[in-house]
């Protein structure tokens, strides 16, 4: 990107770039939010709530990128939530899954439940490859 590029770029095209190694879905509207609990029934629900302000958030989502090496015919589903643009969003997840917000933190539903969450220094692949 040239000199220009990084002067005139956005936000989100920042955080685009930061999200492009992992099919990632974003997770934009509060409706979708109660559809993910029925969708953890036939695969892992994982969202990852990411402050495109932050630089620890930052750290944690690369090296949760670095980490993945997943096959593309896993049953998991990857959801990207940024806080900064989806403030509303984020307070849908906390209600209906009933987690303490944070940021960065990483959820991961399963049957219905939070079968595992965590944040800052404590995501990783590693608890989701566990509950495959």
């Amino acid at each position: 990107m040239g000199l220009f590029g990084k002067l005139f770029s956005s936000e989100k095209d920042s955080a685009r770039e930061e999200i492009s190694k992992i099919p990632w879905y974003d997770l934009e509207n509060e409706a979708e939010v109660k559809e993910l609990s029925a969708a953890s029934e036939k695969k892992l629900i994982v969202i990852f709530k990411h402050s495109t302000r932050c630089g620890i958030s930052r750290m944690a989502l690369r090296k949760f990128e670095r980490e993945y090496d997943l096959a593309e015919d896993v049953p998991v589903r990857l959801y990207y939530l940024d806080l900064i643009k989806n403030r509303a969003v984020s307070n849908a997840v906390a209600e209906e899954f009933n987690v303490h917000h944070e940021s960065p933190q990483l959820i991961i539903l399963k049957n219905k439940q939070v079968a595992h969450q965590a944040s800052h220094q404590d995501i990783n692949v590693e608890s989701l490859k566990n509950l495959l």
